[in-house]
């Protein structure tokens, strides 16, 4: 029994995008969140250089949830070969204040991460033309 293994990767950006911070992920993502009417969780892989290498859609969830579990996150990121990776999930109510579970979501994507290599730089969360990082907030 032969058995392949494939990584899809929802897009490839072109040219080398350098991720410098919470704002270039974000400007990255926006045209991918807008008018959208459920939630849509993203994983951007990046080298070490912190170039966009991929990006997938991980989940769709509903208006005001996503399921997200960590093996579903990791999966590309570590066929992609990813030194490090970002999460984003948009908010179609406009407002990017993170709710308790995206702040247990983030913990436990961080944690995983830690585990597997591939650490989280930053969750950030789209809402309409305004964003939240965590990382700039300081939680993490």
């Amino acid at each position: 029994m032969k058995v392949r293994v494939m990584l899809v990767r929802e897009g490839r950006t072109g040219a080398k995008l350098e991720i410098t911070g919470p704002k270039s992920a974000f400007l990255f993502l926006q045209p991918k969140a807008r008018r959208l009417d459920r939630e849509h969780f993203w994983r951007i892989d990046l080298d070490a250089r912190n170039q966009i290498i991929g990006y997938e859609t991980v989940s769709i969830g509903t208006l005001s949830a996503s399921l997200v579990h960590p093996r579903e996150v990791f999966v590309g990121a570590l066929l992609a070969k990813a030194a490090g990776c970002i999460v984003s999930h948009n908010h179609p109510t406009g407002d990017p204040a993170p709710s308790p579970e995206d702040r247990e979501t983030t913990r436990r994507l961080v944690k995983a991460g830690e585990l597997l290599g591939v650490p989280v730089l930053d969750h950030i969360i789209i809402g309409d033309d305004r964003y939240y990082s965590f990382k700039e907030s300081g939680l993490l």
